[in-house]
């Protein structure tokens, strides 16, 4: 089918509507994790609210990022600088991981940190890794943009991929809570704070 214009500028308005645009409804789409993620929460045992969100996808990857509830989404704080060197020893960006088997991954504990996130109004977070397994990755584009962790956690803005192994992840997978489950403590925890 032919399509004639009335002038150029009528047929160049049309080339540049971006897609997302042109479709009704288009926002009412899932995004990639929430199609093929299963999100499971981690709620700070501490009680300050720095809750993590892991989500699992169905070949055992976890995206590890903070939950909306965490101060700084909560918040909307200024990200001042993510830091990644978590001991005198242990830098994650140096994780270097090779093969099928993730090969030289730095082995991960529950309460391991996989950074520390220092806020422009001083305030300091440590972002723990929530899972046993092994660190495939650290976001490392959110070194030069901090902002993506606010801005996209559950996609872009991911601070960490971790592997559980094989034998216990869906037993990692229960231990963390649900969305429902997580609704029910932030509505138990907001009428405590009322």
């Amino acid at each position: 089918m032919h399509y004639q214009y009335s002038n150029m500028a009528e047929a160049h308005n049309i080339s540049t509507i971006p897609i997302e645009d042109s479709i009704e409804g288009f926002d009412m789409f899932q995004s990639v994790t929430q199609r093929y993620y299963t999100p499971r929460y981690c709620v700070d045992e501490r009680g300050k609210g720095e809750d993590h969100l892991v989500l699992f996808h169905s070949n055992r990857i976890c995206l590890i990022t903070l939950a909306a509830s965490h101060p700084i989404l909560k918040e909307k704080k200024d990200i001042g600088k993510i830091n990644f060197q978590v001991s005198a020893n242990v830098d994650r960006l140096k994780n270097k991981v090779s093969g099928k088997g993730k090969h030289g991954a730095q082995f991960l504990h529950p309460n391991s940190p996989l950074c520390y996130i220092e806020c422009l109004d001083g305030s300091t977070y440590t972002v723990r890794s929530c899972i046993q397994g092994k660190l495939v990755e650290i976001n490392d584009a959110l070194i030069e943009n901090p902002k993506l962790l606010i801005e996209k956690p559950d996609a872009e803005g991911y601070v960490a991929i971790v592997l559980p192994g094989i034998n216990n992840s869906n037993q990692q997978k229960q231990k963390l809570l649900t969305v429902e489950e997580y609704n029910e403590i932030l509505e138990k925890q907001s009428t405590l704070y009322d």
